[in-house]
């Protein structure tokens, strides 16, 4: 059969079709990060908000410039740039400069993933992609870490918790410090209750991997346990599970869209976690969720090409 145009072709093809797109479920992830900007201008103060703005603002502008130059289909406006933006901002402290956000804005959409193709052929997640062009260039810029930012003078210059394990520090927060999110670090990762209410919004929507958010998370914990032998960090599952980015990292980010398969998601996210704990225990870095990620990311044309994802209406062999 000569088929006359593409619209034929569009519709013969064995496409599974939902009604949602792409707009709507970003709408959601958007929905699902507020708690997260909640808690980062209660516990860091107004200016959390500004810089998520200005990242969102920086983001959207780009991709639309963008395309409009390049005279393509605009995208700007479904939503995703929007979810980048939060997101990269998410992964600074609140001292960032704001230069700093526009200018990792500008990256992570039009470097990361726009070079690429768009949303769903980028080979990384954007976000971190421009957290890690940061720590690259400009590692002093988001160095800055405090424990409240209430635009008082109790604003107070501190480490994190996985700087103080690693240097061997006392550490001064409660676990339960660490799960609300009354410590220092990124604006949008200290808060591990506010994470996960999001992540449910996204589970009860169905819009998330969850197997693939549980794969990654026991494979840090289980490498960090394993092989941690100070007894104090390492080896301490709750610690390990509530410090640093692993939650935001777990709901938000190692459930993203470049894989589809499930078998690919699950095997991304273990190799991820095993990454991420590599890092922690033997790592210079105290945290490695963002190379843990990316590394993982930057693998996954392999790992689709090795596991085999099932094509739809053949049978798998016995």
């Amino acid at each position: 059969m000569q088929l006359k145009n593409a619209e034929q072709l569009h519709d013969i093809s064995p496409h599974l079709r939902i009604q949602r797109k792409t707009r709507d479920i970003m709408q959601d992830v958007c929905i699902a990060l507020l708690p997260a900007l909640l808690g980062a201008i209660y516990f860091f103060g107004i200016r959390s908000l500004l810089m998520v703005l200005v990242a969102v603002i920086s983001c959207v502008l780009s991709e639309y410039l963008w395309q409009k130059m390049r005279k393509s289909q605009i995208t700007a406006f479904d939503f995703s740039a929007v979810v980048t933006g939060i997101l990269l901002a998410y992964n600074f402290p609140v001292t960032t400069p704001i230069w700093i956000i526009v200018v990792s804005s500008i990256f992570s959409i039009i470097v990361v993933k726009q070079f690429f193709g768009g949303i769903g052929n980028n080979f990384a997640n954007p976000a971190l992609m421009g957290r890690a062009f940061v720590m690259f260039l400009w590692p002093a810029s988001i160095a800055g870490y405090i424990t409240t930012y209430q635009n008082t003078p109790d604003a107070v210059s501190s480490a994190t918790v996985l700087n103080m394990l690693n240097s061997g520090k006392e550490i001064p927060y409660s676990l339960w410090d660490m799960f609300i999110g009354n410590i220092p670090g990124a604006i949008g990762e200290t808060s591990a209750l506010l994470l996960l209410i999001g992540f449910a919004y996204l589970c009860y929507r169905k819009v998330v991997n969850i197997g693939a958010a549980l794969a990654y998370i026991i494979s840090v914990l289980a490498m960090t346990f394993i092989f941690g032998n100070d007894g104090l960090f390492t080896g301490n599952i709750l610690v390990n599970l509530f410090s640093g980015g692993l939650i935001l990292g777990a709901c938000f980010m190692i459930t993203d869209y470049p894989s589809v398969a499930p078998r690919v998601k699950i095997t991304i996210a273990v190799i991820a976690g095993i990454i991420t704990g590599a890092i922690r225990v033997w790592g210079l870095l105290p945290e490695g969720v963002c190379f843990g990620i990316l590394f993982a990311n930057c693998l996954s044309g392999l790992v689709d090409t090795v596991i085999k994802p099932h094509i739809y209406g053949v049978g798998l062999k016995k």
